[in-house]
């Protein structure tokens, strides 16, 4: 008669799975036999050679002592076999399910990793949705700066040409910059809050026109710079929410104010933006620079803009992402203690 196969391990989506095989007799029942096999004879001989009972005890009470003498050790034997032999085969299964639960696991980190962003979470969405509208904004911030340096480079016949004489002094003529009409107030506020989506026409044509007026423009690439590197730590302006300072406050820090003075301005109070953004000043010096060149153009440019600005324009402009930047920004680099 042919021996029956073996047990062999089998492939399964997790990978190899031994499976338990039947084992006949171990170790384990060895040494309970051998116990038992010592008892008895341990039992036989003892009772075999002590003979007649002394104290005439009853033939009945004899016989159920030595029931009691003879078995209940052999039990324990076996009692103590079986929970070892269970023990090691709860061992070897326990064994097996970290094996499985560690292919799961793995399995599971596969899965997230190749997953399409459309099953992730509507956060990380949102997060990835507010990167791309980032992205085209500096897409577009970049197109505008390069065709406002490419102006005076198309138009040469435009120029006007010297009245006499060969001087070349006037050659390049007047820049768009000096001619152009001032940026209203309105297109200012505007282009310092950027677009709020690629199909906001209106916001990037205000954009457009900020960029071709001279100071102004500085102060738009300054925003846009700390505001991508702040994104890199998932710091969005639209997540904050400060708490607004009256027109008069703005005012005194125009005309110079700093400290306790001007301390309503530091409005944010999210406590995660502001211990990122004090971690990343002191540790990314990239980051600093820009930080501080950023609160110098708004400086600058704040103050230039007061001297005209109504309450309620003075009002719109802490409303944009730009205020907010600076409000942050003010607060880390302690602009208002």
């Amino acid at each position: 008669m042919a021996e029956k196969p073996e047990p062999q391990a089998r492939p399964t989506p997790l990978g190899i799975y031994d499976k338990p095989s039947a084992e006949g007799v171990t170790g384990i029942e060895i040494a309970a036999l051998v116990l038992t096999a010592i008892w008895l004879v341990g039992a036989a001989a003892y009772f075999l050679l002590a003979g007649d009972d002394p104290a005439g005890t009853g033939e009945g009470l004899r016989f159920l002592i030595t029931m009691l003498a003879v078995f209940m050790p052999i039990a324990m034997i076996w009692v103590a076999a079986t929970a070892a032999r269970s023990s090691k085969v709860m061992r070897e299964e326990s064994q097996r399910l970290q094996t499985a639960i560690d292919a799961i696991r793995q399995a599971y980190i596969a899965q997230n990793q190749g997953r399409n962003v459309a099953d992730e979470p509507s956060v990380a969405r949102k997060l990835d949705e507010i990167a791309a509208a980032t992205r085209k904004t500096e897409t577009a911030l970049a197109t505008f700066q390069s065709r406002r340096e490419q102006a005076p480079a198309q138009q040469p016949a435009a120029q006007p040409q010297p009245a006499g004489g060969d001087q070349p002094t006037l050659a390049l003529g007047t820049s768009a910059e000096d001619i152009a009409p001032p940026l209203a107030t309105e297109d200012f506020i505007r282009a310092l809050n950027f677009p709020e989506t690629a199909e906001d026409e209106e916001g990037f044509a205000a954009l457009r026109k900020a960029m071709r007026d001279r100071e102004t423009s500085k102060l738009v690439q300054a925003a846009q710079d700390i505001l991508t590197l702040l994104s890199q730590d998932g710091i969005y302006m639209d997540d904050l929410r400060p708490d607004r300072a009256r027109p008069e406050v703005w005012r005194q820090f125009a005309q110079g104010a700093r400290g306790r003075a001007v301390a309503p301005l530091g409005g944010v109070r999210d406590r995660s933006s502001l211990a990122l953004s004090a971690g990343r000043m002191k540790q990314d010096p990239i980051f600093r620079d820009a930080a501080h060149h950023f609160l110098r153009r708004f400086d600058q440019t704040v103050s230039t803009f007061a001297e005209t600005a109504t309450d309620a324009e003075i009002s719109a402009l802490s409303d944009t992402r730009t205020a907010r930047a600076f409000m942050l920004l003010g607060r880390v680099a302690g602009t208002f203690d």
